[in-house]
């Protein structure tokens, strides 16, 4: 029997248990290692790894274990669907979590969350560093990009708006990095020329920039993007033939601001998703926190020299140029999109991220040939796929292919209403 600790503190949704834990021992003055001891029991039988243990927490707080479990996602019971949150645990909005005293609130949140709507204040996609997260009074349209990434997720499901967001980015970051003046006022990139101007202002890069402050830039086109590329009568459009590809790419250089869009052989990431993936099906996250390593344990993951190295070096490649389109393609949050299961594998990473943006419909030889005009990307026949005609006999063609997922992926459910 354990003794209960004096001062009751609730934990925070979505929060994990080393945080929790983390603010119970620096309240009570306890060392983290003791209170860890008396919350966790043996994975196995003899085994040294302790893991938390429910009832011994609930013993130890005094809050009922069925609440405990609602908020820490650890013990949650039945399990959550991992694949739909991310594999790392982050800061969450500070407003929300400045109630949860003790120390620093680390949450393991959804794929889908990237604003505080409440507070209007940016999460994004966990970070290297600890900065405050910035507020988006002067930039609704974030905070109104997120309202529309919930209700795609409501018509897709969590898997296909997985795949359409980030997609969404990829599209973004090359974009931005392949041609970084606008056009005219109403391309995107205008647009995020000047949000990034008011997240990452010029002079300060050394303090401001971070990678998720450039994914917040350009946040609201990729949602656009995402409401395109998650749609299967648009992606049918992309796999057919000339005329659908045709409709497709107007569509999407019209949410781009660019209405004279036409994709290219090369050096195109659109081109590449029409080619390449638009006729599959949505890619899965690639990892869960459930299944790393220490999911359980009292561990902390912190930044290592490398990582610290990469972030100062990018900050100081933005501060020259403000180009924030190779930094988005180089973070590890677009992974997923950038090699799919079916893209080709190449020998070192910066080659995977220029295959993302070139077409294999037409080899080298053929693009040797071709004259500037000839360059435009046109399939000429469609793509046949199994994925997109079963999606396309079922009026809930996301549920169809989210129960063939279910067979290698035993955690997907077909409920989208994740919070």
């Amino acid at each position: 029997m354990h003794a209960r600790l004096p001062i009751v503190v609730a934990p925070a949704h979505h929060e994990t248990a080393t945080s929790y834990i983390a603010r119970l021992a620096n309240l009570h003055g306890i060392p983290f290692s003791e209170l860890w001891r008396q919350v966790s029991r043996p994975r196995q039988p003899a085994s040294t790894t302790m893991v938390i243990a429910a009832d011994r927490l609930a013993a130890v707080t005094g809050i009922p274990h069925t609440r405990l479990a609602r908020a820490l996602i650890e013990i949650r019971h039945p399990e959550p669907d991992w694949l739909a949150f991310r594999h790392e645990p982050q800061h969450g909005c500070p407003r929300c979590t400045g109630r949860h005293p003790g120390g620093t609130v680390r949450q393991l949140f959804p794929h889908h969350r990237y604003v505080c709507t409440r507070h209007r204040i940016w999460i994004g996609p966990p970070d290297l560093t600890d900065q405050p997260y910035p507020i988006l009074d002067q930039l609704p349209e974030i905070v109104a990009a997120q309202r529309a990434h919930l209700r795609l997720l409501n018509r897709l499901g969590p898997a296909a708006t997985y795949d359409a967001v980030l997609t969404g980015f990829l599209i973004c970051g090359h974009r931005w990095d392949q041609q970084p003046d606008p056009i005219t006022d109403l391309d995107a990139r205008h647009a995020w020329r000047i949000r990034v101007d008011a997240l990452i202002p010029p002079g300060t890069e050394q303090t401001t920039f971070s990678t998720s402050r450039l994914f917040a830039a350009t946040y609201p086109e990729a949602v656009k993007i995402a409401a395109l590329v998650g749609s299967l009568h648009w992606r049918r459009q992309a796999a057919g033939d000339p005329d659908g590809q045709r409709r497709f790419a107007a569509e999407i250089g019209r949410r781009l601001g660019q209405p004279d869009y036409r994709p290219k052989v090369t050096k195109d990431s659109i081109a590449h998703w029409i080619d390449d993936d638009c006729w599959r099906p949505p890619t899965l996250p690639p990892t869960t926190y459930r299944t790393l390593p220490g999911f359980g344990n009292p561990t902390i993951t912190k930044p290592n020299q490398h990582s610290l190295d990469r972030h100062h070096r990018s900050a100081r490649w933005f501060a020259r140029n403000r180009r924030g389109g190779r930094v988005i393609l180089y973070h590890r949050h677009v992974g997923s999109v950038l090699a799919r299961d079916w893209s080709r594998k190449m020998e070192e990473f910066v080659g995977t991220v220029e295959a993302s943006a070139e077409t294999r419909t037409f080899n080298d030889i053929d693009r040797q040939e071709m004259t500037l005009d000839a360059a435009v990307y046109v399939r000429p026949t469609a793509r046949k796929s199994d994925y997109l005609d079963a999606a396309a006999k079922n009026s809930a063609g996301r549920d169809t292919f989210l129960r063939k997922l279910i067979e290698t992926h035993p955690s997907i459910r077909t409920d989208p209403a994740i919070t």
